[in-house]
């Protein structure tokens, strides 16, 4: 069964993802899963934009499929299903301050961040989004398929993973 370790910060994840790759064992597959905080270059894989963004070199047991990125945000990813978003938050939800554009890869953070705060600023039931208090409980119920609709990296990484589970 898959397993899920959250990492404190970006750089933390990263060492862990490290640590992890040299402890794994027969058919371990481990994946560094991060955001990309800025636009991914077109025809950049994961690891070009994390050395390039980071100074993260690739270690020498990962491969392309080890890496993949939540473009821009995570919360980027919320924006493809904005039913579950005004269902989750109820009351007060003003869908129409998240940004608009289809391509929600292309948003910048800030503009997702600032959008949730407008979006979420009225809502009685749930409060102001917070990353902490709200990102994974809204992550899990969000629409898989409309994720992957609207974003490449999110289908790259399901996909690998189903791949890497029927191997």
């Amino acid at each position: 069964m898959p397993r899920i370790v959250a990492s404190g910060g970006r750089q933390q994840a990263f060492d862990d993802f490290c640590t992890a790759l040299k402890k794994a064992k027969g058919n371990d597959f481990i994946v560094l899963l991060v955001d990309s905080e800025a636009l991914v270059g077109a025809g950049d894989g994961s690891w070009t934009h994390l050395n390039s963004r980071d100074d993260w070199d690739k270690p020498a047991a990962a491969t392309d499929d080890n890496a993949h990125l939540m473009v821009q945000c995570m919360e980027a990813w919320f924006l493809a299903d904005k039913d579950t978003l005004d269902a989750f938050f109820g009351n007060g939800f003003n869908r129409g301050a998240l940004p608009a554009k289809a391509e929600i890869e292309e948003i910048a953070k800030a503009d997702v961040f600032s959008g949730f705060k407008a979006a979420t600023r009225r809502c009685d039931k749930k409060g102001e989004y917070g990353k902490g208090r709200h990102s994974f409980e809204i992550l899990a119920r969000i629409d898989p398929a409309r994720v992957m609709g609207a974003s490449p990296h999110a289908k790259r990484l399901v996909e690998t993973l189903i791949e890497k589970a029927e191997a």
